[in-house]
């Protein structure tokens, strides 16, 4: 197939599988900024954005240690940037056992929390058997995957950063998520779609914290940029809101490594935030973001702890946060800007040491205020990191409903009970830890019964 007709074809898989050095049980997988499948062809510009570049079999471990039985496909598919020029990512996608085109199935795109630069914490490298990830989030997603695939769901896990890292960059996460379920839905060898004519998958959203983030960013692209999928709905967690007031919260704090990596990724998309940096930053400032770049989530986080981006800086820090260079991107990375078109479910933590209730808060009514259906549980019995599993219960039902095609019955709804107060969440809870338990031991997990 030459570039000209590809150009006009949407998902052919056309370069073909990665011959199978990847599954090499006693070698580490190459990071991503190394691997030569990450690199994609010449003229990949000219194709589709979802089109499969190339695609290969993948073995996952828990932590990187304990094989799963699942095994899983990753995709390299062209999609577009923030200032929408041809960029390619990853994703990796776990179908069940027994989906085929005549008996599909829906699709769940799972956003992790990447929150780094260094590829390292990717997913498509962290979840593989053997890789070297010790800080990476996406690690201890695999628990939630998991529970996600026991549904009956296949499940995307994209690299919504890219290939470099790009933590914070506004839009392009979200053309990176729908492209990625375009990729899945159309590499044949899933049987993803379905083979009646006429048919579509339905396709949801989920992701936490920073893939809660990137995940706000395809519901709000998702009727503009993808609208031949069969969005039926969005949960976003904790989904950091307005990043600039999230920096100055976060400043000095346990977690200042967060803002301080997410400056670092930023710097390479904003010029004029990078020539801010070098004109006002000290050496040792300028050489303390470079090593972040390099670092995964928990390593950047003890590396932080504590610390005042200000002292290496020659002016005041409130100063140069209200310069117009620094204010530019911190407006343009806010979210609210387009309301979602499907349903979206926003959980967040009245008690957030991370997230400000309030952002998340402004985001709810802007979004019902726009017009979009939301269900907002605003809890105010957690924190953010136990919010995430245990909400996951509710999480899953909410997308059961979704999947089913039940409608959301009011405009706006706020959950009234915590979570930690409501009995479905300890049965849900239960089911959660009988499936940690085996993906922990690399038994197999099995579908939840219809």
């Amino acid at each position: 197939m030459d570039i000209g007709s590809l150009a006009s074809t949407t998902g052919a898989d056309w370069i073909g599988r990665a011959p199978h050095e990847e599954l090499r049980p006693k070698t580490h997988p190459l990071l991503p900024s190394n691997d030569p499948f990450y690199q994609p062809p010449p003229g990949y510009q000219h194709a589709m954005p979802g089109t499969v570049l190339r695609s290969r079999d993948v073995e996952l471990a828990f932590l990187g240690l304990i094989p799963q039985r699942a095994m899983a496909t990753q995709l390299l598919y062209r999609t577009t940037d923030m200032n929408g020029n041809p960029e390619a990512t990853a994703t990796t996608v776990i179908v069940p056992a027994d989906v085929t085109p005549e008996h599909p199935c829906p699709v769940l795109s799972y956003q992790c929390a990447i929150d780094a630069v260094t590829s390292r914490c990717f997913p498509s490298y962290a979840l593989r058997r053997n890789a070297w990830a010790v800080g990476a989030l996406a690690q201890l997603e695999l628990l939630l995957i998991t529970a996600a695939l026991a549904e009956g769901w296949a499940v995307s896990i994209p690299d919504h950063e890219g290939r470099t890292g790009m933590w914070g960059a506004p839009y392009e996460p979200g053309y990176f998520i729908l492209d990625g379920v375009r990729a899945a839905l159309s590499a044949e060898r899933l049987g993803l779609s379905p083979s009646a004519p006429g048919g579509s998958t339905p396709v949801a959203l989920w992701g936490y914290s920073g893939g809660g983030l990137a995940t706000a960013w395809a519901a709000e692209l998702c009727a503009d940029y993808a609208p031949e999928l069969d969005i039926v709905g969005a949960v976003l967690g904790s989904p950091v809101g307005d990043l600039g007031h999230t920096f100055r919260r976060l400043n000095g704090t346990f977690l200042s490594g967060l803002p301080a990596m997410v400056i670092a990724a930023l710097a390479h998309i904003y010029p004029d935030l990078d020539r801010v940096i070098q004109e006002h930053a000290n050496d040792e400032g300028r050489a303390l973001l470079q090593r972040l770049e390099g670092m995964t989530t928990v390593g950047a986080v003890l590396r932080m702890v504590k610390k005042d981006v200000g002292v290496y800086l020659d002016r005041p820090l409130e100063e140069i946060l209200t310069m117009p260079e620094v204010q530019h991107v911190f407006d343009s990375i806010k979210l609210g800007a387009t309301v979602p078109t499907p349903p979206v479910l926003i959980v967040q933590a009245v008690h957030d040491y991370l997230i400000d209730v309030e952002d998340i808060d402004e985001l709810a009514n802007t979004y019902s205020t726009g017009g979009a259906d939301v269900t907002y549980h605003r809890d105010a019995f957690n924190e953010h990191l136990l919010l995430h599993p245990l909400s996951a219960p509710m999480t899953l039902r909410w997308l059961q409903d979704r999947f089913a095609g039940r409608p959301v019955t009011d405009h706006l709804v706020r959950t009234k009970w915590p979570t930690m107060f409501n009995p479905a969440t300890y049965v849900g809870m239960a089911r959660l830890a009988v499936i940690a338990a085996k993906v922990i031991t690399g038994k197999p997990v099995r579908r939840r019964p219809l």
